[in-house]
């Protein structure tokens, strides 16, 4: 017995190095990454319970590294804006920080300096950071868990990938009000007391001056990253934006959206004080559930996607009819050809993508409709579907504040690859049956011209 008991039935949890606490262990620590915050946050509760139990301090260590892959100082900026709610939440719950900036920002040396007795850290499920995981079980000495803090269900109980939304669908709306029981936010009750030197430096300092990472996106000034200003801008939305979402949403010269995305993608927001907060607005009936089938049964399938598709970021990962009816129109000729600078620098003849692309380079966001528009016409406009692809995941993760995310590779899937879609016929030149789309049916959607004024004058 090791006091720990029934805390790993809990299936967000999984036990990535297996083992009773180190009875030798000073406190529990708690590897901050996907799940920047302290608030309805899975993976610190489990921390925070288990170090109860053990009767031991809970530190959150938090390293940010120069060398995340895809990231450029728009995002590091973010990330850093972030780290003043880090300490202040984990002060209050009676947690420790340890604020551990590249090149000190090794895991496996920090539980050493400690003496961990367990650590537990958050999912995620892209590539190289489930690399990092499984990295990180290999090299410590303590047993480690990994909490799926990000999503409402846990993504290992959907166990394969889902084909599309109307699959995934049942199986979410089963288990959500298993996973959607509010949060208790448990405080820590050992104080911490050792005397080892948990930062090597001072958040407050100017940490990111030093990191030598991609400056080709700059900072943005439309948006502020840290939970406080997450929690501000969902507010807001609920509000202002929540009521007549079913109507609005696709309207990207209204601000009718949350644009809570990058938030939700550096873990300053959790997924459940947003549905939470949607579910007690009060709002009609239409306009919440329109949101919360996004929110959830979308994103979530977006996670599903890259848990279980080892090419999620490659044309590879699509649907066989997909990959057919692009390939019977390869040879196909191209009206209009452009290479990647010519496409991030918003130098095409349509000045309906031309506003999107800005709108991204400018604010570090752009409207889920014109994503959906501004990928499908890189796909008609690029040499091969291949190289579509790619263009479309490169441009995304470069200038999107959400980019490197789940959400961006479903997203260039679903518009290029026929990812969770049907075959649209009959076929068209270049798409052959991927579902198409156009400016002609932009323009009897939204005020076209309304949207470009709105980019152009900074409004929007």
């Amino acid at each position: 017995m090791n006091g720990l008991e029934g805390l790993t039935d809990d299936p967000r949890i999984r036990v990535r190095r297996d083992g009773g606490p180190d009875p030798e262990g000073r406190c529990v620590v708690y590897w901050m990454q996907r799940a920047q915050r302290t608030v309805d946050n899975p993976a610190l509760d489990a921390a925070v319970e288990a170090g109860n139990r053990l009767r031991l301090p809970v530190v959150v260590f938090f390293a940010p590294v120069p060398f995340y892959p895809g990231g450029n100082l728009r995002h590091y900026t973010f990330l850093a804006q972030g780290v003043a709610d880090i300490a202040r939440g984990a002060e209050a719950r009676g947690v420790a920080f340890a604020f551990r900036p590249y090149p000190h920002h090794s895991l496996v040396r920090f539980c050493e300096e400690v003496r961990s007795a367990l650590v537990v850290g958050d999912e995620n499920p892209l590539r190289e950071t489930e690399g990092w995981r499984r990295t990180a079980a290999e090299k410590l000495r303590v047993p480690l868990w990994t909490v799926d803090a990000d999503v409402i269900v846990p993504a290992r109980l959907l166990e394969k990938e889902q084909y599309a939304a109307r699959t995934i669908r049942p199986r979410i709306h089963r288990l959500l009000d298993r996973f959607l029981a509010p949060s208790s936010n448990p405080d820590a009750e050992a104080p911490w007391r050792g005397k080892v030197r948990l930062s090597t430096r001072d958040w407050r300092d100017d940490w990111l001056g030093g990191f030598s990472v991609d400056r080709s996106a700059g900072p943005v000034t439309a948006f502020e990253g840290g939970t406080s200003r997450g929690l501000a801008a969902l507010d807001r939305f609920i509000r202002e934006g929540l009521e007549g979402y079913a109507r609005s949403r696709n309207r990207p010269e209204l601000r009718g959206t949350s644009r809570l995305s990058p938030y939700l993608h550096f873990g300053h927001l959790g997924p459940h004080t947003v549905v939470w907060a949607v579910r007690g607005a009060g709002a009609p009936e239409e306009d919440a559930d329109a949101f919360l089938e996004e929110m959830i049964v979308r994103r979530e399938l977006a996670v599903n996607y890259v848990t279980f598709n080892p090419r999620y970021d490659s044309l590879a990962g699509c649907e066989r009819w997909a990959l057919a009816t692009l390939d019977s129109r390869r040879a196909d000729p191209r009206p209009n050809l452009y290479g990647e600078a010519q496409f991030a620098g918003g130098e095409t003849h349509d000045g309906l993508w031309n506003a999107a692309q800005a709108q991204m380079v400018k604010t570090g966001w752009m409207h889920g409709y014109l994503r959906m528009y501004w990928a499908k016409k890189i796909l008609e406009w690029s040499p091969s579907p291949e190289a579509a692809f790619e263009t479309a995941v490169r441009l995304n993760d470069r200038w999107q504040l959400d980019g490197r995310d789940p959400n961006g590779y479903a997203g260039v899937a679903w518009a290029v690859g026929g990812k969770h879609d049907r075959p649209w016929g009959p076929s068209k030149p270049v798409i052959g049956t991927i579902r198409p789309m156009s400016a002609a049916g932009c323009r009897r959607k939204f005020d076209v011209e309304a949207y470009v004024r709105g980019v152009a004058d900074a409004s929007l």
